[in-house]
């Protein structure tokens, strides 16, 4: 859109607010107003471009999330809102519908910080309270934009005092500044210290709408809290007229700085505490601030100064944001009864913040865009590093070239930035990231290797770009088209024209390296017409791993190797909101990586899951934890945890809505055929039993069965050490203690494709099914179907046996949270369908492995065996005793040898919290 059409759009959209939805008619009739107003005027056509702009806008929707309270939550706020001028909250409002914002996504924002603030203390309430609670969100979806809103509200409630720790590193605490200037301060921060502002000079964001207060900031851009130039203002916070703001790094040094300037100018009277009323924000809250890095010094060290920070006041709050949740729950996986007593453990409230549904998150990218069969929408394979790259690498590796992948990605990103050029988003910042070592010296070698392929790609461009199908004659736009060719092709614009804009739209492309010892920054000027937006192609590691936001991130090279739940998900960065260029996105990673995320995107989802169904359920924040700690995937986040111990872990593991299946399955030949064996004996009882047969999209479905044939066949089943959760004796015990009533009829799916060879081997005709194995689990002699995403099962199996009416209640119920239209294309996931059974669901798998694409001639393909194999899943009801959890030993020594060491990322992450 040119500039005209934006402003117009902007015009528009902050009249619609208050306003019913218009008819297509109407909607149009009211742009062609406004737009008669602002010269030049918009054609017809171009009016019919921002009216559908804005009716994209409204279809996009938020929802208001779950939320846990506990027991003695007292609400306040709506009696309190007579009384409060909502002066910041407002103008927040008002920058957030001029940035383009959804009119219901700011609805809905407005809605949960007001669900958030109600569950602080009243600020207003002169007796002693604290309160402690967290936001669950999703990764790059919008935490900052929450907190932003909810501290705007919280200085309009009566807040004096309002602390934000972000993160880690300064480039997160920098940028994080520059948001709460923004959206809360109305000033540049980086301007204004010791300097008169004159007038407007330095008014930015929500300060447009209201200049004429702000609080007092005590951080800048620049600058984190230092003790001697807050010493220099002598005031106690209760001296300002307006609420005191800090954003603080977290480090050790700068919380110690704090906690002393508190106590040399504010704390007096009873105990020393101070009266004013305190909120601190933790952002990244599992990151350094829960004591659960196995007794660390400094995690205990930054742990004890947040509580100390928070015990010096009488009135304090402190909340939580994060998208990992897990550190927090698991405060320590042996002891339960020490999560309740951990000061910050989230005991007066949680609450799950549903992303908008332009989200572009885990569960599209690494679900909905990772078909069972086919090519993935947006991520590609990376399987050419270890010669060039390797994963594993010493400080002095010696970087001779890039991989070949990582050049097609750079030239992937030449062109989508060029494509999105020829959209009219010259005008908007666009980035590239590249993750692939957490060694500073390794990065700066990565980056000028970069840099020598992107200049060889504007020198062509400068001089053959112009000169049309001549121009291919030159290698590097003849590549460029191939490329074009196997990922763009499809798009908007032809190769004619993305040739033309090359040299206009990479000219001014960078690559530069991020980390705390680099010269080089990413400075995101504000995007305006006219105006050419920075392309920036990022080369870091940790920097780039947690909070910080690459605008317009469109390419990913991602090379990384950690399988912490947390680390891992926060290294996504390529998450976020991609609106007009999400179809030029790709993320370039190695299939075991693809398979972590898609694992821990479905966990991630079930936990989001877990927060509705407690809330529903009026359960408190220690049974969610609870719950959270005895879900099966928690096994990974335990092993973890104690994996320096060398021992035996016992973890109590809830089944209740549940689903398991054997993913890994030994390939030692007696275990092979003993599990064929009793496979083969339970179809033979199955077909010679008085039981009901149906058809359905994924095989034969029998019902009715009795448990007693589950029961046998799992006591036979000869199960790969490696695979926990199918430990068979501890399922066993779920199901015997349930065979008397909720668990005493199956149905049990014998699963076949609709096309090929029918088998014989059961005993019955199967055509198996086809799944990868990972090659480097062949050596510990199972196998691993679908690598590290574990899954046998195909998406949508769980619905086999559901009543189709409930089937279709829950689909309708999922698709109105998600805000899809009937008939838009859905994939359900199979919780849905698992929360509507009536009976538990048994599936006997037939399989073919096979080895990864692209691997079929490596070592370790002649391991795979060559026959089908057996294998199962159990998808188990709601029970009617969902508490009670049955144990589950973790061999860390083992887990060591699977996994490896402790992630060096750990170690980095709090080295860098040191420093």
């Amino acid at each position: 859109m040119n500039s005209t059409m934006e402003a117009v759009k902007d015009m528009v959209e902050m009249g619609l607010f208050h306003q019913p939805r218009k008819t297509e008619d109407e909607l149009r009739a009211f742009v062609r107003g406004v737009a008669s107003n602002i010269p030049p005027g918009l054609s017809d056509e171009e009016i019919e471009k921002v009216a559908r702009a804005i009716e994209h806008s409204q279809g996009i929707k938020a929802g208001l999330g779950a939320v846990v309270d506990s027991e003695d939550f007292e609400p306040w706020l709506d009696d309190a809102k007579s009384t409060i001028n909502p002066f910041y909250w407002k103008r927040y409002q008002k920058m957030l519908l001029k940035k383009g914002l959804p009119k219901d996504v700011v609805i809905a924002t407005d809605k949960v910080t007001d669900t958030i603030l109600s569950r602080l203390g009243n600020p207003r309430l002169e007796k002693q309270w604290d309160r402690r609670g967290m936001v669950v969100g999703h990764v790059q979806s919008g935490k900052t934009a929450n907190y932003t809103g909810l501290v705007c509200k919280a200085a309009d409630a009566g807040y004096r005092l309002i602390i934000v720790i972000a993160g880690i590193h300064n480039n997160l605490r920098d940028q994080t500044q520059e948001r709460i200037d923004e959206g809360l301060i109305g000033f540049d921060s980086g301007k204004q210290w010791g300097q008169d502002l004159g007038g407007r000079k330095y008014v930015i964001g929500a300060g447009n709408f209201g200049p004429e207060r702000r609080p007092v900031c005590l951080t800048t851009r620049f600058h984190d809290f230092n003790k001697a130039r807050a010493d220099s203002d002598s005031s106690e916070i209760g001296d300002y007229v307006e609420p005191v703001v800090l954003v603080i790094k977290k480090n050790h040094r700068t919380l110690g700085n704090l906690l002393d300037w508190l106590k040399d100018n504010s704390a007096r009277g009873d105990q020393e505490m101070i009266d004013q009323p305190m909120l601190l924000i933790d952002d990244e809250a599992d990151n350094a601030s829960i004591n659960t890095k196995y007794g660390k010094d400094l995690v205990t060290t930054i742990n004890g100064q947040i509580r100390d920070l928070l015990k010096m006041f009488h009135r304090s709050c402190y909340v939580g944001y994060t998208a990992t949740p897990f550190a927090n729950i698991f405060i320590d996986p042996d002891q339960e009864d020490e999560m309740h007593e951990e000061d910050l453990f989230p005991g007066d409230f949680i609450i799950g913040l549903d992303a908008p549904t332009n989200y572009f998150g885990p569960t599209r990218v690494f679900v909905d865009g990772l078909p069972d069969e086919g090519e993935p929408t947006w991520l590609r394979f990376i399987t050419d590093n270890e010669d060039v790259l390797p994963v594993k690498h010493p400080q002095d590796f010696i970087l001779e070239g890039l991989p070949e992948s990582l050049v097609r990605a750079v030239r992937t990103f030449v062109l989508a930035k060029t494509i999105r050029n020829l959209r009219g988003d010259a005008h908007k910042h666009c980035s590239m990231l590249v993750n692939a070592s957490w060694r500073n010296p390794v990065q700066r070698q990565i980056r000028n290797r970069i840099h020598e392929v992107l200049e060889r790609i504007q020198n062509s461009a400068r001089v053959n770009a112009s000169k049309g199908a001549a121009g291919l004659d030159d290698p590097e736009i003849a590549a460029l088209k191939e490329i074009w060719r196997a990922e763009y092709a499809g798009n908007d614009h032809g190769w004619a024209s993305v040739q033309a804009e090359l040299h206009e739209a990479i000219a001014s492309a960078r690559a530069v390296e991020v980390n705390k010892d680099s010269p080089d920054s990413l400075d995101y000027p504000r995007e305006e017409h006219g105006v050419k937006g920075r392309t920036y192609i990022a080369v870091g590691g940790y920097s780039l791993s947690r909070g910080l936001t690459l605008e317009g991130l469109t390419v990913t090279w991602f090379l990384r190797n950690t399988m912490m739940y947390d680390t891992l998900m926060q290294m996504g960065r390529w998450f976020g909101y991609r609106g007009g260029y999400e179809d030029l996105c790709r993320i370039w990673m190695p299939p075991e990586a693809i398979d972590w995320y898609s694992f821990i995107a479905n966990a991630a989802e079930e936990l989001h899951d877990e927060l509705r169904t407690m809330e529903k359920a009026k359960a408190t924040p220690r049974m969610f934890g609870l719950a959270v700690r005895s879900h099966p995937a928690s096994l990974l986040v335990t092993a973890r945890n104690k994996m320096g111990s060398g021992k035996k872990i016992t973890t109590l593991i809830g089944l209740s809505n549940k689903f398991v299946e054997t993913s890994r399955v030994s390939i030692k030949s007696g275990d092979l055929s003993a599990n064929i064996g009793i496979a083969k004996s339970l179809v033979s009882k199955l077909k010679s039993g008085n039981f009901s047969e149906e058809m359905t999209p994924w095989g034969t479905l029998i019902r009715g069965v009795h448990v007693e044939y589950i029961d046998e066949f799992l006591a036979g089943w000869r199960n790969a050490e490696q695979s926990v959760t199918t430990e068979t004796g501890p399922v066993r015990s779920y199901i015997r203690a349930r065979k008397g009533d909720e668990l005493r009829t199956w149905d049990v799916l014998i699963p076949s494709l609709a096309n090929g060879e029918p088998d014989m081997t059961l005993g019955t005709p199967i055509i198996p099914t086809s799944r990868y194995v990972d090659l480097h689990d062949l050596k510990h002699e199972f196998m691993s179907f679908s690598g590290k995403r574990m899954r046998v099962a195909s998406r949508g199996i769980e619905k086999a046996g559901v009543d189709v009416t409930k089937a279709e209640i829950a689909e309708a119920s999922y698709r109105e949270a998600k805000g899809k239209k009937a008939g838009e294309r859905v994939n359900y996931p199979d919780s849905i369908y698992r929360r509507q059974r009536d009976r538990g669901l048994f599936i006997l798998h037939f399989v073919r492995p096979k080895p990864p694409t692209g691997k079929e001639d490596a070592d370790g393909v002649a391991m795979i065996p060559t026959a089908p194999a057996t294998a199962w899943g159990i998808s188990l009801p709601v029970s009617n005793r969902p508490a009670e959890r049955i144990e589950y030993v973790v061999n860390t020594v083992r887990y060591k040898e699977l996994f490896g060491d402790e992630d060096e990322d750990d170690e980095q992450e709090a080295a860098l919290a040191a420093s």
